[in-house]
């Protein structure tokens, strides 16, 4: 056989090699169902862009306005109230959630013996741990869950009306509670902003702290918060942003493919 004869019986080969793995791929792709799905783990971020905090106080001092039971003047914040959040998808309908968030939240108590107002907050670092359902992939669903906020840094801001105010702040302070167990629930839509309310069932500040408080004369034995009882109470309208939309492909084949 000569080298030409060699040569094009080789290119015949090779083409019909190639038209049956074309018929192949062309067969298997009809009979196939082409689908895009979420990943099933991805990453959120939290911007809740107004916070509106209040309290619901039990607090027993005389001084302070309203019934034992009351709440607070609101206090609205709209900076430093953000998160970074781990979801799992466990199918179309439900997702479990936890992660890292930060918020800026307090209350504000008034007193009727000299007119004067009181704005206590503390900065915090916590994890949410929780569960969404509903429409996942179109951020339309509800949510529930719990967490726990660790407060770093405190800050009392007082003054009498007209006059000049005093301010005080501290890190890692022992005037408010150490850690700050809490539940919330909320609801999310397209394209991913939520309402959210956070209920915190442990008193607010540490009633055993002893010391002075700023702006008045009490003596250093002092217990300035003994009489205090203050559950936080917050409301939170923020945008839930999917780091990435990227979807896997995934081919499904069809029953005549599997019969076949």
């Amino acid at each position: 056989m000569s080298f030409r004869q060699f040569f094009t019986l080789g290119l015949i080969l090779l083409t019909i090699t190639a038209t049956a793995q074309n018929t192949s791929l062309k067969d298997s792709i009809e009979h196939s169902k082409i689908t895009f799905e979420h990943k099933k783990f991805y990453f959120t971020g939290d911007f809740e862009g107004a916070l509106i905090s209040t309290a619901i106080q039990n607090t027993t001092t005389p001084l302070i306005i309203g019934a034992p039971g009351s709440v607070s003047t609101p206090r609205f914040t709209y900076f430093w109230n953000v998160g970074f959040n781990f979801n799992y998808n466990v199918n179309k309908a439900i997702a479990l959630f936890t992660g890292v968030n930060i918020k800026n939240m307090g209350f504000i108590e008034k007193f009727t013996a000299n007119d004067s107002t009181v704005k206590r907050r503390v900065y915090t670092i916590g994890a949410p741990l929780g569960i969404k359902i509903g429409n996942l992939r179109n951020n339309t669903f509800f949510f529930l869950g719990g967490g726990v906020d660790l407060p770093f840094h405190y800050k009392e801001k007082g003054y009498v009306k007209r006059s000049k105010k005093d301010k005080y702040n501290e890190w890692f302070s022992d005037r408010n509670a150490s850690f700050m167990p809490y539940v919330f629930v909320g609801g999310s839509v397209k394209p991913g902003i939520f309402l959210k309310v956070q209920y915190y069932p442990n008193n607010f500040m540490n009633p055993n702290f002893t010391g002075t408080v700023p702006g008045t004369n009490l003596p250093a034995t002092a217990k300035p918060y003994a009489f205090y009882d203050v559950n936080l109470l917050l409301f939170s309208v923020g945008i839930d942003m999917r780091y990435s939309n990227k979807m896997k492909v995934k081919y499904k084949k069809d029953k005549q493919d599997q019969i076949m």
